[in-house]
């Protein structure tokens, strides 16, 4: 038997591969590599949505930050950090979760012989396409909390019951289309690349997977995750404008379609890429470390890294 297929077989007392347990082992996974890593970069999407919704607002982004912090200390800085730590929690659940189980139905029960960029990207679409309406309610909190001065609310809590108070359920769920538009591009990128990126840092260093010791390995996840990040950075971005734009200034009664035309009318193409520098920067470093918490957190279960065979 060969040293992958030894890695690839369960542990003894340990998790099967796609058993139940192995999903559930994925989902948790995607929780842990989610929740902590979009809350910690929390003063970089405060500043990036500001400046998103007005361009003019701060000079700079060391000048938000230094305005911010003197104005409302380090609580400012890292304003909206509840709904984000909630909302991409069971976003990254969902999503981490979800792909595993569609790479495997889609790959190895549905369409065993299929191109395997093809199963990434379709196992990927479909777990953010249900992804995303668990993090709907929270990133509408979210964006109106950090793009209005003064805000709409100071917390998570206070922010629910105000837009399900004016607007119903359906307040929380305004932005959804322009979220699946970002976030469903955003994860066939992260997720095709990321597998894509590591099988040629493996056949780039000449050796196969399972030649590496562990650390290596979550070495090239994270190397992975980062060019990853970039591509999910610059693909999305204009949807991300747009998502800001919308939670912070769609009008009473206003259809999704209308208020996009007429935000883009105020804004024009290159209004849809304000803040891409810091978005760059920002995701190319959520996305290597989501990969190396994921694929330590399998590690430490038994379980093989992501991606190279």
């Amino acid at each position: 038997m060969s040293k992958l297929a030894d890695q690839l077989k369960p542990k003894k007392g340990g998790i099967e591969l796609y058993s139940p347990q192995y999903f559930g082992a994925c989902t948790l996974g995607g929780i842990i590599a989610c929740g902590p890593t979009h809350s910690a970069v929390t003063p970089l999407d405060l500043v990036k949505c500001r400046r998103q919704v007005d361009a003019n607002i701060y000079k700079s982004n060391l000048s938000a930050w230094s305005s911010i912090y003197k104005s409302e200390g380090l609580r400012g800085v890292f304003f909206g950090w509840s709904p984000t730590f909630v909302g991409y929690a069971f976003q990254g659940a969902g999503k981490y979760g979800f792909y595993e189980v569609f790479k495997y139905v889609y790959g190895d029960k549905m369409f065993p012989g299929l191109n395997k960029t093809v199963v990434y990207l379709g196992a990927s679409a479909s777990a953010e396409f249900l992804a995303d309406l668990a993090l709907c309610p929270f990133e509408a909190i979210k964006v109106r909390m950090q793009t209005t001065l003064p805000p709409f609310a100071s917390s998570l809590r206070e922010g629910w019951g105000k837009i399900v108070k004016q607007e119903g359920i359906g307040g929380l769920y305004k932005g959804l289309y322009p979220l699946w538009g970002r976030q469903i591009p955003y994860t066939m990128v992260k997720f095709a690349t990321f597998e894509s990126a590591v099988a040629q840092i493996y056949k780039t260093l000449g050796k196969p997977k399972e030649s590496f010791s562990i650390l290596q390995q979550t070495g090239v996840s994270f190397l992975g995750g980062y060019i990853a990040g970039i591509g999910c950075a610059v693909v999305s971005h204009p949807a991300d404008v747009m998502v800001s734009k919308l939670n912070a200034d769609r009008k009473a009664g206003e259809s999704a379609m209308t208020a996009v035309s007429r935000i883009y009318g105020n804004i024009g193409f290159k209004g849809l890429w304000n803040g891409l520098p810091v978005r760059i920067f920002m995701i190319g470093t959520l996305t290597a470390f989501q990969w190396l918490i994921y694929d330590s957190f399998k590690v430490n279960l038994g379980l093989p890294t992501t991606g190279g065979h």
